[in-house]
């Protein structure tokens, strides 16, 4: 399969057959705008509760804000009650989401014990619901993740998958691994191959997707449209840009300040100083790892009071990458071309 060949998923056309995943606490707008210039031929957000939107969450609400240049961008929520995701969904494509996903498989207590999350695997009624409600509240495609199950050796991804097709969806992510396993173990891709079998709907195939090979072998071995790629990409975008390609790609140490000076910059004018501190402390040894710098360098930078004090370290560092991010930030559109929130019409917050 040629993995720069476009697909659809409902009228959505999709560039690549590599998607990138939606992490919490990591794909914010900079992380998926970074990894729609690599290649990624869709991109999603951090999952979104839509409590949060629901009762106007300001940080929630600024989840929602989104790029000219990330489409085709899917927006993902997670609840469990039909109506508040209905809703939810109404406003992520006010937002300009051209997919509504949704989280049926993190296995995070937080989540499942709102009955949200990885709990929907177990209770198949309730996640068919939630679905043909979605679906019938919104024009876009409406797309689901889900894991294998809840428990180790579930086969429950099998049953629900055919389902929720039924109730609207128009595309289904699985990663094969159940919510007991977390992040543990292998992904048993073999259920995934089931699944293509099951339904008439594009299957995204995720888990353990770090190389070229890799995603080749789960698309052969499949018969999925395309692969998600996860951890892998955290602070190493020129991943993706191997997996499409084939070429191993080593990033020159000014290519690799650049891309995480613009990283920073691009966050903080996303998440504000304060916030965007702390947030992209995880990031340096992300992107600096690999063997590209030595770790007392990385530490340094954690110490270091603000972001700006941060960047100035990294160009004084490797001082040919001052060049590289004026390229990158010439490319960038024009903030005032961003959807945000406190634009869009009042009559989607209900009244006025």
């Amino acid at each position: 399969m040629n993995l720069r060949e476009s697909w659809w998923i409902g009228p959505v056309e999709v560039p690549t057959r590599v998607v990138l995943a939606p992490m919490a606490g990591v794909s914010v707008q900079a992380f998926r705008r970074q990894g729609r210039r690599f290649g990624a031929g869709l991109v999603c957000s951090e999952m979104v509760s839509c409590a949060g939107i629901e009762h106007r969450n300001e940080r929630t609400l600024g989840y929602l804000r989104v790029a000219a240049d990330e489409h085709p961008l899917a927006i993902q929520i997670f609840g469990s009650e039909p109506r508040a995701m209905a809703e939810a969904a109404r406003i992520v494509e006010a937002a300009g989401a051209d997919i509504v996903d949704m989280n049926f498989g993190c296995p995070v207590k937080k989540v499942t014990k709102t009955g949200a999350g990885a709990h929907l695997l177990e209770d198949p009624d309730l996640a068919c619901r939630i679905t043909e409600a979605v679906a019938s509240a919104v024009s876009v495609p409406v797309t689901v993740k889900l894991r294998r199950g809840v428990e180790d050796g579930s086969r429950a991804c099998l049953e629900l998958g055919p389902r929720l097709v039924e109730a609207g969806a128009a595309a289904l992510t699985l990663h094969p691994r159940s919510a007991r396993q977390m992040y543990t173990g292998y992904a048993d891709h073999s259920l995934t191959a089931e699944l293509v079998e099951l339904v008439d709907v594009p299957v995204i195939a995720s888990g353990d997707v770090v190389s070229r090979a890799r995603a080749e072998a789960v698309l052969d071995a499949t018969g999925a449209a395309a692969v998600m790629v996860a951890r892998g990409a955290q602070g190493n975008p020129w991943l993706l840009r191997e997996i499409l390609d084939g070429e191993p790609v080593v990033p020159s140490r000014e290519e690799v300040v650049a891309e995480l000076v613009v990283f920073v910059r691009e966050t903080v004018r996303e998440l504000g100083e304060r916030r965007a501190r702390g947030f992209l402390k995880k990031f340096y040894g992300w992107y600096l790892g690999h063997g590209r710098f030595p770790k007392p360098f990385k530490q340094e930078l954690v110490q270091l009071e603000s972001t700006e004090e941060v960047v100035t370290r990294l160009l004084a560092a490797t001082p040919g990458a001052a060049e590289l991010v004026a390229r990158l930030e010439a490319e960038l559109p024009d903030p005032a071309d961003e959807v945000l929130l406190d634009r869009l019409p009042i009559s989607i917050y209900g009244g006025g």
